[in-house]
């Protein structure tokens, strides 16, 4: 896997120790949010309204 497959497309700092980052993988388009504060973290795929992943072409 390529060091390069990812390309952040939004950060935005939601607290002190809080931020929230849209991802694209590059390959695929998909978009995903990931979201840590302090030393915890979670990251999901973006859903449109029917359920079906976000891709940026």
């Amino acid at each position: 896997m390529s060091k390069d497959r990812f390309d952040i497309k939004e950060r935005e700092g939601l607290s002190f120790v809080t931020d929230a980052v849209v991802i694209v993988d590059k390959e695929t388009g998909v978009n995903y949010l990931y979201v840590c504060r302090g030393y915890g973290g979670g990251l999901t795929p973006l859903l449109d309204s029917e359920g079906k992943p976000i891709i940026t072409k």
